[in-house]
């Protein structure tokens, strides 16, 4: 997922910006991404993530849900299942992290300045669990971005065509391919407001 650290600047993020935000050392990529077709095993593998964290936090875990481009029927994506995880302060971690931890996640991302995001890779399944705190902005922003392409087959097939077109340059990082999407995304999101 974009993030307005990197993605503000038409410029990629140099690696010591990325490794700044990186828990553990940052290593190049140095290749295109690898995007697959909809796979429909992807909402099943979300839901068996979700029931894990579920029972790992309880109740800190105040919402759980399927985002980015696998939560989208149709849409192609990087084989990474996108999770959104709600804690009710994202910054604090010594009320979530030692837990996730302890259950074989590891935390790869900590940025405080952007909605104080925190960002996990999973035990088994290839995911990215992001963590916000209850109440940012860029929740609502993520959902309504993954309810906009779910409903609107246009605007799906926009930016399936721009990731494909993304996806076959050499990238020094994924983010740089994630910050390279920043105008589709903000083209797609425009309109998704406006019908509001």
């Amino acid at each position: 997922m974009p993030s307005l650290q990197d993605g503000s600047n038409s410029k990629p993020a140099s690696d010591e910006e990325l490794q700044k935000f990186r828990v553990g050392e940052l290593k190049p990529h140095n290749a295109p991404i690898t995007l697959v077709e909809y796979d429909p095993r992807w909402p099943e593998l979300f839901d068996r993530e979700a029931d894990r964290v579920r029972s790992i936090l309880g109740n800190k875990a105040l919402r759980v849900e399927h985002v980015g481009s696998t939560s989208v029927p149709g849409l192609c994506a990087k084989p990474i299942i996108d999770m959104l995880l709600v804690v009710a302060d994202s910054a604090d971690e010594p009320s979530y992290v030692p837990a996730l931890e302890a259950a074989g996640y590891t935390l790869r991302i900590r940025e405080p300045e952007w909605f104080e995001h925190r960002m996990f890779k999973g035990p088994d399944i290839d995911i990215n669990l992001h963590v916000f705190s209850a109440g940012m902005s860029e929740i609502e922003r993520m959902l309504r971005f993954r309810d906009w392409l779910r409903a609107n087959d246009t605007d799906r097939d926009n930016y399936a065509r721009a990731k494909r077109n993304l996806a076959q340059r050499v990238w020094r990082h994924v983010q740089h391919y994630a910050d390279a999407k920043t105008s589709i995304i903000q083209e797609i999101m425009d309109r998704a407001n406006a019908a509001k």
